[in-house]
């Protein structure tokens, strides 16, 4: 017999930008959506339902940049380990965040700087388990050299550092020239390319070499995203990198801001840092929002395992961002979800649609208490029952 369930829904934002829909119910069988419909039309005498009328119901979320193998701790002892520790204590650290991922709605990633392969390793257990979803492009490629020494074959997606990070010194500084760019994305198959890419002229030049991603963009202005519009260039403007920044930069040095935790950061001011990060922040929020007008398909990337950027919630926080830059909350999870599941082709995951998985994420309360809501999810819902992963209130090991 086949495994049919019914599941009462409060409200339903389905990842498509769509707005929100309230008092639907889904039909599932054998984990799969088969109708989308109103409450009104319930059939009755059904005797497998699922009661979440009190709830909101959003797709699982996807971080489109996250290094599960390194520390986001701002201890510079606990990062090195993340680095150059042995093999046990990197696996236990990529457990660890794997856990933080799936704890928040988390359950598809594109990893990076993964340098041992550990990530690859549990690629198909952690799939199979359905606790995440990885797409892995194993360690990025900043040079033609280690694009030719062939490490990539083995990837899903290529990661390319085309400029330094945002929080390098000069981070239009490019790690490549243009020739090298163009070199690796013109023989690379059909495998996509995310490339790192600050500066007007580096952008523009990353996406006229034919990459199908940027990622960060800061300081690329209004041009490019006229031409990644007419491209179809995704854009992952990890935006939280740069709020993180001007929180830690902090008025003498000694405290920051992580969310809503503080912490000590460790040294004295940088004489211009606060200055450069309130800048840098508002022109990319300002970018962000005109990327919106110009029609640019734009995905959240949280940075996670960067200093200060924790795995999982930081999606939650970046999601904020995009609401402040004029992103509806429909939207933002749209960028949150199925933008994410559609680049990386992470097949389990993505919109509550017919045809698609009943996997979604579960918050008590109404749309108006999201995105805040989504740091205590309610449950997680894998192939129409609740993820056996998740504990919404977990028991802690006796000590």
């Amino acid at each position: 017999m086949s495994d049919v369930l019914f599941i009462t829904i409060g409200t339903l934002i389905d990842g498509s930008g769509a707005p929100a829909r309230r008092n639907v119910y889904l039909k599932t069988q054998n984990g799969t959506i088969t109708a989308i419909d109103s409450l009104e039309n319930l059939p009755s005498g059904i005797i497998a339902l699922d009661d979440l009328t009190h709830c909101t119901v959003v797709p699982p979320l996807i971080d489109c940049s996250v290094s599960l193998c390194l520390s986001p701790s701002i201890d510079q002892s606990v990062r090195r380990t993340s680095r150059q520790g042995s093999t046990a204590k990197k696996a236990a650290l990529l457990e660890q965040h794997v856990h933080y991922c799936h704890s928040h709605g988390v359950l598809g990633v594109a990893d990076c700087d993964d340098t041992e392969g550990l990530v690859k390793l549990n690629q198909s257990t952690l799939s199979a388990e359905n606790i995440l979803e990885v797409q892995s492009a194993g360690k990025a490629i900043g040079s033609l050299d280690e694009y030719a020494a062939g490490n990539w074959h083995e990837s899903d997606f290529l990661k390319i550092r085309y400029t330094k990070n945002i929080e390098d010194q000069y981070p239009s500084a490019q790690s490549m020239q243009y020739e090298d760019l163009y070199t690796i994305l013109q023989h690379k198959g059909e495998k996509k390319a995310v490339v790192i890419a600050n500066g007007e002229q580096q952008v523009g030049e990353a996406v006229a070499a034919g990459c199908e991603a940027i990622e960060q963009g800061y300081g690329m202005g209004e041009a490019n995203l006229t031409l990644m519009a007419e491209k179809n260039v995704l854009w992952i403007p990890s935006i939280l990198r740069a709020k993180n920044g001007l929180d830690s930069s902090g008025a003498n040095g000694e405290i920051g801001c992580r969310f809503s935790t503080r912490y000590v950061a460790p040294g004295k001011a940088i004489p211009g840092a606060e200055a450069f990060w309130k800048k840098t922040f508002a022109d990319q929020s300002l970018l962000l929002g005109l990327a919106k007008k110009r029609g640019v398909k734009t995905a959240i990337g949280s940075g996670a395992g960067n200093i200060g950027i924790l795995h999982g919630e930081s999606v939650v926080e970046e999601m904020k961002l995009f609401i402040k830059a004029g992103y509806s909350l429909e939207e933002s999870i749209q960028c949150g979800s199925i933008n994410g599941a559609v680049f990386f082709a992470l097949k389990r995951l993505g919109s509550i649609s017919v045809g698609q998985k009943a996997t979604f994420l579960v918050t008590r309360g109404t749309a108006g208490q999201l995105p805040r809501k989504l740091g205590y999810l309610e449950d997680i819902y894998v192939n129409g029952r609740p993820s056996s992963a998740y504990r919404k209130n977990p028991v802690k090991a006796v000590q």
